[in-house]
């Protein structure tokens, strides 16, 4: 059994936040009641996308050149943990095991953490602390300190299902 303090989840799906226009990563559990959105740049949204729409280039990219060489290095990805939100930034780690038994630990944006995830098909781990810290974020005021918006960002992703977010356009 993992640890209790984390929970497993999957990315859903990609979005662009409406107030910034930056893309949004959307994580669920498996149940589907539990949303995170972590927002992310553009470069790191075409790295998850291409991924998750199982996009061939004829180059690898940075992704997955990194996981080419932990391939070739007989490492293996054993999971990406999103364990900290402090102003607005989320942390992540990426925890790898060598061959000999080994365990490293990586600090990482969850950007790069979740692009390796996918390609490795590792383990998407996240917080109960993070998660509930998500919950207390207002995202409208975030960008409208006027704004009386009851629902916060959270609640109104953990009612979306995937279909609602369509297709992230490359």
């Amino acid at each position: 059994m993992g640890d209790p303090s984390f929970l497993p989840m999957k990315v859903t799906g990609l979005t662009i936040d409406p107030f910034s226009n930056m893309p949004i990563v959307i994580l669920k559990n498996e149940e589907g009641n539990i949303a995170v959105p972590i927002w992310i740049g553009l470069i790191e949204a075409a790295a998850i996308a291409t991924e998750l729409e199982h996009i061939q280039f004829s180059r690898p990219m940075t992704h997955d050149l990194f996981h080419t060489t932990l391939d070739t290095f007989n490492i293996r990805l054993s999971k990406i943990e999103i364990h900290d939100l402090a102003d607005n930034t989320f942390f992540a780690r990426i925890v790898m095991e060598a061959s000999d038994g080994k365990s490293t630990t990586l600090d990482s944006r969850p950007s790069d953490a979740l692009a390796l995830a996918l390609r490795t098909k590792s383990p998407i781990l996240v917080s109960r602390e993070v998660i509930e810290k998500c919950r207390t974020i207002d995202m409208a005021k975030r960008y409208d300190e006027n704004s009386s918006e009851e629902q916060t960002w959270a609640e109104i992703l953990e009612n979306l299902s995937p279909e609602d977010f369509g297709k992230y356009k490359m």
